[in-house]
């Protein structure tokens, strides 16, 4: 067991892409955790989708011992964390386990929205916040500007900024020293009874469910009866060890360690993230504080494209949620694609990223309808429903108004920008808000904005009109009633519900137009004309037609080997094999990806 005043936990709080990752190989190669023969690049982003991406999805955890030049040896328990807004949900989990965090930013880019909220986040945990500029080797570095922008948010002067880069390793000594002398050893009473923080699991397919805990009182040895708190369920503590990266098993934890823990439970349901332990014979009265309940932000069916996967798609979900505890999901029936669920998300990355591991990890073949948010419907006799899918939007007869979620949206970008942002904002419905000036030539801009209309492309749009410079971070802030309608797409007069949109009723001819006009250029021609149309209601706002076609494709064949005819009907066969029945319609699977990308023309 480690002497609790030679711990230090800390976490990494950077805007995606400056350098977090490269940052924790560096002080993985300083401190000696790793060998160099078994260094590689991104060392802690372990999922092939982090590393293709060049992002941290997964918080991670690795415990570096360290000499420092006070000559005594210390332990630092680094807890990794994403940067991409969709995951500040894991960055607020990583913050609850630690004492200090290392702000970190772009000698280049300077401080970013993300950077700023999760900054506050720390803030508002009570940590010890440590700045730092990355990045001084760039040809475009100006350290003394971003140590100015560091110095506006935190306080200080900008001598207390250290200056460092991860490629080259310069500067990675003062961290160390920096981490040592700055953030507090772990408070923590070595006799009182157990309590430690399930801050992180994953499901192992060999050893069953593995929890990432963080002791905050008491001891645990191997082998002890535990208690989850939240579930009651009691289990015995089979191993417990550091995380080096690799797992090293030890006989007792003690206050303020990081550790893993292993219990040999199988059912992913019985451990929750945010649960506290505690011993089964000596119990704590108090749990510790959870996290804050993640609320889904974005909503998509997703559906098996065979019908015979919905149970492994089920089983996914639920290993997922285990890795992922933002995940929701409910079943839910379509007429055009049989069963599926309606998956709730933190935003369209997050989105993006699971529906990538589902089809990776569980070799699902997926097909996700269009994204949608939670809006409030009050009835005409006052009472009040949440609807997460078009579908269940009642008639306009049954219902007094609709409510959509606003969120308060922070832009920071280069006061160059100001007039095409603003220009972006209003085009979304936004009202303005506050303008502020971090410097001579970086603004912090505020909006409210509806939900619906920046989960699309609004972050893609915003990145193209101000070349990649502004960035952004939103938090909702509540309900507010607008006009809204739901526009259907017909094939062939039957309505298809995975095409269905709630939209403002003055953006619905527009959506209309589009989506009917991207699927005549998408579904097949048929042996017959299939009329695609757009409707509020009973009224037809937009209407396009796929003409009839008549292709023999073996009609090249005047004769010979039959094996020709058989392999161009063959391959015919596996064509029509992708497609998806709507009616009496074929529709290709590109057609339902394309309902995602409604706004492409606009970029």
């Amino acid at each position: 067991m480690t002497d609790q005043a030679r711990i230090r936990n800390f976490s990494i709080i950077a805007h995606i892409d400056h350098g977090k990752s490269t940052l924790a190989d560096r002080l993985l190669e300083r401190t000696g955790a790793v060998e160099a023969r078994d260094m590689r690049e991104q060392l802690l982003d372990s999922m092939d989708l982090e590393r293709e991406r060049g992002i941290t999805i997964k918080a991670q955890t690795v415990r570096l011992p360290y000499k420092a030049s006070d000559g005594h040896d210390y332990v630092l328990n680094l807890i990794d964390t994403p940067g991409h807004v969709d995951f500040s949900y894991e960055v607020s989990r990583s913050l609850a386990a630690c004492e200090g965090a290392l702000l970190l930013a772009d000698a280049a880019q300077g401080v970013q929205a993300q950077t700023l909220a999760n900054a506050y986040l720390a803030i508002e945990a009570g940590l010890e916040v440590i700045p730092a500029i990355n990045k001084i080797d760039l040809p475009a570095a100006d350290p003394e500007r971003v140590a100015q922008e560091m110095v506006n948010i935190l306080g200080g002067d900008t001598d207390s900024v250290l200056r460092l880069s991860a490629k080259t390793g310069q500067g990675v000594d003062e961290l160390l020293e920096a981490l040592v002398a700055h953030v507090p050893a772990p408070t923590g009473d070595p006799d009182a009874p157990l309590r430690a923080l399930v801050f992180d699991s994953y499901f192992d397919a060999f050893r069953g469910v593995v929890c990432y805990i963080r002791v905050v009182d008491g001891r645990l040895g191997a082998g002890d009866a535990i208690r989850f708190m939240a579930t009651g369920e009691v289990h015995d503590a089979n191993e417990i060890g550091y995380l080096t990266p690799k797992a090293v098993p030890v006989g007792e934890i003690g206050p303020g360690e990081v550790a893993y823990l292993i219990t040999g439970v199988k059912e992913i349901d019985r451990i929750k993230v945010g649960d506290t332990i505690t011993l089964a014979r000596n119990p704590a009265n108090d749990p510790l504080p959870g996290y804050k309940e993640p609320k889904p932000m974005v909503f998509s069916g997703l559906f098996p494209t065979d019908g015979d996967d919905y149970e492994k798609l089920r089983e996914a979900l639920e290993k997922l949620r285990l890795n992922d505890a933002s995940l929701s999901w409910e079943p839910e029936t379509s007429k055009a694609l049989g069963f599926g669920f309606r998956v709730g998300f933190l935003g369209l990355l997050h989105m993006e990223i699971v529906r990538e591991r589902l089809e990776r990890e569980y070799d699902l073949d997926l097909v996700a309808t269009a994204p949608s948010v939670a809006y409030k419907v009050t009835l005409n006799d006052g009472s009040e429903i949440t609807i997460k899918s078009p579908q269940d939007l009642p008639e306009p007869t049954e219902r007094r108004e609709v409510a959509e979620p606003y969120v308060k949206v922070m832009i920071l970008a280069p006061s160059e920008f100001v007039g095409p942002i603003m220009e972006l904002a209003t085009s979304r419905r936004a009202v303005v808000g506050n303008m502020n000036y971090l410097g001579p030539e970086r603004v912090e801009m505020d909006f409210e904005i509806p939900l619906a209309e920046i989960v699309f492309d609004f972050f893609d749009l915003l990145k193209s009109k101000t070349k990649g410079y502004a960035s952004l971070d939103y938090e909702p802030i509540g309900y507010r009633a607008s006009d809204l309608v739901k526009v259907d797409i017909l094939l062939n007069g039957i309505p298809v519900d995975a095409f269905s949109a709630i939209v403002h009723r003055d953006k619905a001819y527009d959506y209309g137009t589009k989506m009917t006009g991207r699927l005549r250029n998408l579904i097949p021609r048929q042996l017959f004309d299939v009329p695609i149309q757009a409707a509020i209601g009973g009224r037809i706002i937009s209407r396009e037609t796929v003409k009839a076609r008549r292709k023999d494709v073996t009609a090249k064949c005047y004769g010979g080997d039959i094996s020709r005819k058989k392999k161009l009907l063959q391959r015919q066969k596996e064509g029509k094999k992708r497609m998806k029945m709507v009616g009496s319609v074929e529709v290709p699977q590109e057609a339902f990806v394309a309902a995602l990308r409604v706004d492409d023309d606009e970029k």
